[in-house]
């Protein structure tokens, strides 16, 4: 009789510790990712330098690293004196212009002069006539030099443009960091040969985590956008630690469980994903994994 008491207090301390075991099993499980955002250049050519290191942390819009930029400069050099050039002929149209219009002006006072001398019978038609044919010759050659300066204006507009083009160029061969945050892989090295995308490096903000988890349709109503959630990580083999997160978005629609799920029938189910960001203290890391409480379990 002893011993059948004593078995059947220990299958109840069993049964019992089962059911708390249950009880304190997480809602969801996931792991931890963060944006990665890879640099690539968008130049060719020799890098000069690049000032990052794995693990370092470049902020947002400083200069990292620099592509040879000397033919660039030398070929903006070239289209400078080409511009120059034009802008001296342009100037040499415009003289030739003020030119043609002071004979002109000259000629229509002339022809002010010889009008009168008509009148009073001291001058021919004949005159009249001749100043008239010179003064639309001079509106010809006027129109003709106009001509030539919309040409050369148009001219110097095209070499502004490559100007511009080439200083865009020259830009692009400076590597700016787009973001804040830890250089997680370095690609190239001072000395090496850039070609238009090819990856420099890889840098994330993991000063904020987001933990991916998957929940099933009846767990859906009880999570909300902008809901605090607790979050437990391994604190030792037999302890968790806990932090805080934010649900910061919830899938719109449903999605076989991913195929990391062990088991044929879980990964058959219909689950949602929901993204909780997790302020990093230093300890979180991209993959790690980590399980959420969408309610306090000890309530």
């Amino acid at each position: 009789m002893a011993t059948t008491r004593n078995l059947l207090v220990m299958i109840s301390l069993v049964w019992l510790s089962s059911c708390s075991n249950r009880n304190n099993l997480s809602d969801a499980y996931g792991n931890f990712e963060a944006v990665q955002v890879t640099v690539s250049s968008e130049s060719a050519g020799k890098i000069h330098y690049i000032n990052i290191e794995e693990g370092s942390q470049p902020d947002s819009g400083i200069i990292v690293a620099l592509i040879d930029t000397t033919d660039l400069y030398l070929k903006k050099l070239q289209l400078q004196s080409q511009k120059k050039a034009v802008s001296v002929k342009k100037s040499s149209v415009a003289s030739q212009i003020e030119v043609q219009q002071q004979q002109k002006a000259n000629l229509v006072v002339e022809k002010n002069r010889v009008t009168k001398l008509i009148a009073d019978e001291a001058a021919t038609q004949k005159q009249l006539d001749d100043l008239n044919g010179a003064i639309d010759l001079v509106d010809k050659q006027i129109a003709s030099t106009l001509t030539q300066d919309a040409g050369i204006a148009e001219e110097m507009q095209v070499v502004d443009r490559q100007i511009a083009q080439v200083n865009e160029s020259i830009y692009k061969c400076y590597i700016r960091n787009p973001v804040k945050g830890t250089v997680l892989s370095k690609f190239a090295e001072a000395g090496e040969i850039a070609t238009p995308g090819r990856a420099l490096y890889k840098i994330a903000d993991l000063s904020v985590m987001e933990l991916k988890v998957y929940i099933s349709g009846t767990q859906l109503p009880e999570v909300k956008q902008g809901q605090q959630v607790e979050i437990l990580i391994d604190a030792d083999k037999k302890t968790n630690r806990k932090l805080s997160g934010v649900v910061s978005w919830i899938s719109p629609k449903a999605e076989f469980t991913p195929k990391i799920i062990q088991t044929k029938e879980e990964r058959v189910n219909l689950v949602y994903g929901v993204k909780i960001r997790v302020p990093n203290d230093g300890s979180l890391k991209i993959a790690m994994p980590a399980e959420v409480n969408f309610k306090d379990k000890s309530e």
